[in-house]
């Protein structure tokens, strides 16, 4: 059986517009596009989504994520956060390795990609870890994990903070044609601290986070990949002078790639209302100078992709208050409307500008086979209600975590209905 998704707007690249297309699906591909403008399609004989006219678009693609499981189950497993995701309009998630046990093994990889597959609606793709338990130390097994289905390397949540380490792991990566993902962190100046340095910090007397703390990693790394020809993906840039290194690297012809979160894109550090650790994520809110840094090198290139570093935590974890709750926020299931209504609604940006940094991009960066709306492309399908207006309400995620800083913003682009490989994995048409 096949399915028409019908009256959806499709944004048309050439002519920056949307246009009413209708989509025909067939054993989990696109099997044909028709332009509205020739009236409705015939489809005796096949299944029917009319869409309604709201945006059609490829799933989004959103390549760092915090599933928990193995290890964390109380604060999202598999089974929730792919939910989340589908709400969210994802249909492509890569999950990092900082689980308990590490995803530092080709069992573990295993695990995840079994879980996945019985307990998961969208697609899970698992990072592995650079060193074992995430320490250091000793390097993982690459070739082994790549066997086993890990899609690059990663030590997320930590820093790799020996630069002979790390440039073991690019030389050996670049070898397998993997890539080597980055936080970019160093340990030595940010003990003790939970925010920013910046206005927040000095209002509270807190210790801050200095910018260098991610700048001087993001700086050893982009040489150690130029002398090891690794492609090198920069983790949440929230930085000046990251996005500053970035740039020059990629001048220079460095394979590096790199990405933003939501929240670094919209708040600061003046933003924070309170000690709420609902506020508290890694790397930090920066200051104003870093938002407007980091908005202007999304919008030249300088990165590549939004992605949403979802970290949900247990709601008895965020009320240890700023400085004992642990660092990071949910981000699913509001990051296009945030995107949508804060950029695209306001007029900042085009429709299909944002779309890009969300589907082609990240498929472009990672090689993947979706993030398009073409025949022959892998059925994986948002559609999204541009103009009605809702309030966030983290009480209603589906995600295990409700710790948001967005709670009770009022939002429009949000996602109804997701289509991975040609079956509705979430509806609320």
């Amino acid at each position: 059986m096949s399915t028409w998704i019908l009256n959806g707007q499709v944004w048309n690249e050439a002519a920056e517009q949307l246009e009413v297309k209708h989509v025909r699906v067939e054993n989990g591909v696109i099997a044909a596009i028709a332009s509205g403008a020739d009236g409705l399609p015939d489809t005796a004989g096949h299944e029917t989504i009319d869409a309604k006219g709201m945006l059609l678009s490829a799933g989004f693609i959103d390549m760092h994520v915090h599933l928990r499981e193995p290890g964390f189950e109380y604060k999202e497993d598999i089974a929730s956060g792919t939910r989340s995701a589908a709400r969210g309009g994802f249909t492509t998630i890569a999950c990092m390795p900082n689980t308990r046990p590490v995803i530092d093994t080709p069992e573990t990889i295993k695990y995840v990609l079994d879980k996945a597959a019985t307990e998961g609606i969208v697609r899970v793709l698992p990072y592995a870890a650079i060193t074992k338990n995430e320490l250091g130390r000793e390097l993982t097994d690459f070739a082994a994990l790549k066997e086993a289905g890990a899609i690059g390397f990663t030590d997320d949540g930590v820093g790799v903070q020996n630069a002979q380490m790390m440039k073991d792991a690019m030389s050996l990566a670049a070898s397998m044609n993997m890539p080597i993902i980055a936080h970019c962190e160093d340990d030595t100046l940010v003990v003790g601290a939970a925010v920013t340095e910046g206005k927040f910090a000095q209002k509270h007397g807190l210790k801050g986070i200095p910018n260098e703390s991610e700048a001087i990693h993001v700086g050893r790394d982009v040489l150690l990949a130029e002398a090891t020809g690794v492609h090198y993906h920069v983790c949440h840039v929230s930085t000046e002078q990251s996005v500053r290194l970035i740039r020059l690297a990629k001048s220079v012809g460095v394979k590096v790639t790199a990405e933003v979160c939501p929240h670094h894109l919209i708040l600061s550090d003046e933003d924070i209302p309170s000690l709420d650790a609902n506020w508290k994520m890694n790397p930090p809110l920066r200051t104003p100078r870093d938002v407007q840094a980091v908005i202007e090198g999304l919008e030249d290139g300088t990165l590549d992709m939004i992605v949403t570093d979802h970290a949900p935590h247990s709601a008895e974890e965020k009320a240890r208050g700023m400085l004992l709750a642990p660092f990071g926020i949910t981000g699913f299931e509001t990051a296009f409307p945030l995107m949508y209504t804060h950029f695209v609604k306001n007029g900042k940006w085009p429709l299909g500008f944002l779309l890009k940094r969300m589907t082609t991009d990240p498929a472009r960066v990672f090689g993947l086979p979706t993030g398009s709306l073409a025949v022959g492309a892998p059925a994986d399908v948002t559609i999204v209600d541009l103009e009605g207006e809702r309030e966030v309400d983290p009480q209603a995620f589906a995600s295990k975590g409700k710790n948001t800083p967005f709670g009770g913003w009022k939002l429009n682009g949000w996602p109804v209905l997701t289509m991975v490989n040609g079956a509705v994995v979430w509806s609320e048409l």
